[in-house]
């Protein structure tokens, strides 16, 4: 798994790098990754949900995405607990503390657990996926704007919440999408990782290298998010118990690994350009994570595995 999770990470960053050269040459500018963006956000992400949830309800699924939402909110919950006690002895800003609490659950993990475990599998990642878009607008816009007042609107319309609405409310009534529907969705959505990668070596091409990789403190904020707290998930995963007597348990607490090792969320940065003032500085971290988790990750794994 872990071999094979870093041969996948490896071909999205060749993806990444051919964007990365054709906006080095100009034939893209560092505008258009908005285009691409746009396109996932409102096309590829909810397709990719919604055709998770075309699958055969039976009493192990059911089991087994109550156990994916019970892991992911306690990971999740003590992500928060552990920033508490971080923030101030690390002397961590509003985006430090983002950036370590929420990973890119989307954009990286649909894509590998579709190529490694298989599309059926896909159903269990929207667990920790619909946790995180709940916190993102509460918690996280809150640390990043000062503005203590949840957007309850803004929660409930965002388009992945609408998503995975729509995608449990077919499952829970058994209707299944015709088939020409269904193939369009499938395809739509193995387009997800290469997208995303795509996105993020055009604004790569359009940053200073040496600024990114120069801030010692992008550096911080990657161990901690890359290798501190993936560390205490492999420990709570493996020894808390948890999943136990419950069918398939050992994958579907990977697929929770998965997604709470992954890099720093692009949310962040977007957030940053809406209600912050350090988007280079989000953009950094994004971009230094991404690229050490070809490393992190199966490692990881590993670890997870023994």
């Amino acid at each position: 798994m872990a071999q094979a999770l870093l041969l996948k990470i490896a071909s999205l960053f060749l993806i990444m790098f051919g964007s990365f050269l054709i906006t080095k040459l100009h034939i893209l500018r560092s505008e258009d990754s908005r285009v691409i963006s746009l396109l996932m956000l409102y096309m590829v992400y909810p397709c990719n949900i919604i055709s998770a949830f075309q699958i055969d309800s039976s009493p192990e699924l059911r089991s087994g995405l109550l156990l994916a939402f019970m892991a992911g909110g306690i990971i999740q919950m003590g992500f928060i607990a552990l920033n508490v006690l971080f923030r101030k002895p690390l002397h961590l800003s509003p985006v430090e503390q983002t950036s370590v609490i929420y990973s890119n659950s989307g954009n990286l993990i649909i894509p590998l657990v579709t190529a490694l475990i298989g599309p059926e599998w896909v159903v269990y990642t929207c667990a920790y996926i619909s946790i995180q878009v709940v916190l993102f607008w509460t918690h996280c816009k809150t640390l990043i704007s000062g503005d203590k007042h949840a957007d309850l609107k803004k929660i409930l319309l965002n388009v992945n919440m609408l998503s995975i609405f729509i995608g449990i409310l077919l499952f829970a009534f058994d209707i299944k999408l015709p088939s020409f529907v269904y193939g369009a969705m499938n395809d739509a959505s193995a387009m997800t990782g290469p997208m995303a990668m795509l996105v993020i070596g055009v604004l790569l091409a359009g940053m200073d290298i040496k600024s990114i990789f120069c801030r010692r403190r992008v550096w911080l904020v990657a161990a901690l998010r890359l290798i501190v707290l993936p560390l205490l998930c492999v420990a709570f995963l493996r020894f808390s118990g948890i999943g136990s007597g419950i069918a398939d348990s050992e994958t579907i607490l990977l697929i929770t690994l998965l997604a709470a090792a992954s890099p720093t969320a692009s949310m962040i940065t977007q957030m940053e350009q809406i209600y912050g003032r350090e988007v280079e500085y989000a953009c950094s971290i994004n971009i230094v994570t991404t690229l050490l988790c070809i490393l992190t990750m199966p490692l990881t794994v590993i670890l997870y595995q023994l």
